[in-house]
């Protein structure tokens, strides 16, 4: 679930945007470099926190319980409305516009196929977990493979030289570039979601991160070097699909053709990852009284929170069929870097607290969770640097949350309370006292 989750549509593409922040060779390898350890750090922030608190919701449990519940609400808040909302809607357009370079297809036919991959991969999850995890542990298989076939079919065929470089590094363009990096690396966090339905989670957890995590950054970085030695650097920079230039440029067009194919399948294993993962973090809050309780139904015979399946499904569907999504992805997606500089911080308290009790211990504690918040600050600074009016749009977004939850524990505590002033017949008493009645007229 973490490699197929983080590897999606994003590794064949993203090298260009990340080259053209940083044109050369080398500073484009240590982007992806420090992308990798970065993520490698969160991942094991969240491997902790997972020891800690295996529950059900991941991220907004940690968020709940270091800090208040109203701290988790504006993490689901976000995640619905866009950040895993939007980010299903993204890859579901990537893989149905790479479908229609296979089968013809309109505008109007790639948001129907785009739709229509969401509901299929929403239904699997709907009927249990086992047909779910399934499907994801199958697509991830089949595209790693694809992924070492890629690798072999471009490193093979003769020493290749790197590329000069082609401009300066800055500091602005580094950020950037990391930005871009850290987008591929996105959705390792989300396997933390599902605790409660995973065996033994507190060890399976952290090891599935770890592990997941380090396989992504080998490929990762291989791939890329592999761009970098196959094109040439003005190629690289111009590149919109980079994946399908290398193989073209190694084997011809014919083999680059299958890198279509290789792109549908990673990014159908993207989309189930987070179809997935997200319901769970709704069914958590339903739980807690922060959403409906309707919301957090089980169901009776597939044993899933299908309601939240099925609103999140709705949802980004409504976000394809309207466009929608680019903007709110664009405009929303750096914020979650606010949330996990919260989660570092917050991690080394929570390990002061509970010494001795982790089944887990993330490396280089407290150095690796401050310099992960620091980096997390700086990417969500040269963000709203780079692009105030839409960065501050998104973020006056997920701060939207917080009279939303107010309003929210108002009527909930006013609901309990009508409900606590209830006569006794009709409260929750009322059973237990059917039954007594019941068992005095037996007797």
């Amino acid at each position: 679930m973490v490699v197929g989750t983080i590897v999606g549509s994003s590794i064949f593409v993203q090298p260009s945007e990340v080259s053209r922040a940083v044109p050369d060779f080398r500073g484009m390898l240590l982007v992806w470099v420090a992308a990798g350890a970065l993520t490698w750090f969160g991942a094991g922030i969240c491997a902790e926190l997972t020891a800690v608190f295996p529950r059900t919701g991941g991220v907004y449990v940690f968020l709940r319980e270091m800090y208040s519940p109203a701290a988790g609400f504006l993490w689901g808040w976000a995640m619905f409305w866009s950040m895993h909302s939007g980010i299903i809607a993204a890859i579901a357009m990537v893989f149905a516009r790479y479908t229609a370079t296979i089968v013809p297809l309109g505008d109007a036919g790639i948001r129907g196929t785009a739709v229509a991959g969401i509901l299929v991969l929403s239904a699997i999850n709907y009927v249990g977990v086992r047909p779910g995890s399934g499907v994801q542990t199958a697509l991830t298989i089949v595209k790693i493979a694809a992924v070492v076939v890629l690798l072999v079919l471009l490193l093979a065929g003769g020493r290749l030289a790197p590329p000069a470089s082609m401009g300066a590094v800055t500091a602005a363009g580094f950020f950037r570039g990391l930005a871009a990096g850290l987008f591929a690396f996105g959705g390792w966090h989300m396997v933390t979601y599902a605790a409660e339905e995973t065996r033994a989670p507190e060890r399976t957890i952290p090891r599935a991160l770890m592990i997941g995590v380090a396989l992504v950054v080998l490929i990762y970085l291989l791939l890329n070097a592999a761009y970098l030695l196959v094109l040439p650097f003005q190629a690289v920079l111009s590149s919109t699909h980079i994946a399908f230039d290398a193989t073209a440029a190694r084997a011809g067009p014919a083999a680059a053709s299958a890198i279509s194919l290789l792109v549908i399948v990673s990014s159908l294993g993207a989309i189930s990852g987070v179809i997935l993962a997200g319901p769970r973090v709704y069914f958590a809050m339903a739980a807690d009284r922060l959403l409906f309780a309707w919301i957090g139904a089980m169901h009776p015979r597939y044993r899933t929170p299908h309601r939240a399946i099925a609103a999140q499904a709705v949802w980004s569907s409504v976000l394809v069929l309207t466009g929608t999504y680019a903007t709110i992805v664009s405009r929303v997606i750096y914020t979650e870097w606010i949330f996990f500089a919260a989660l570092a911080l917050g991690a080394v308290a929570v390990r002061r607290r509970v010494r001795g009790i982790a089944s887990f211990r993330a490396w280089g504690f407290p150095v690796t969770p401050v310099v992960f918040a620091l980096a997390c600050g700086a990417l969500v600074a040269a963000q709203i640097a780079a692009d105030p009016r839409n960065s501050l749009w998104g973020l006056g977004l997920v701060v939207a949350g917080l009279p939303v939850y107010w309003i929210w524990r108002r009527l909930s505590a006013r609901d309990r309370l009508s409900q606590s002033l209830l006569p006794a017949p009709l409260h929750a008493g009322a059973a237990v006292g059917r039954e007594q009645r019941q068992g005095d007229a037996r007797r």
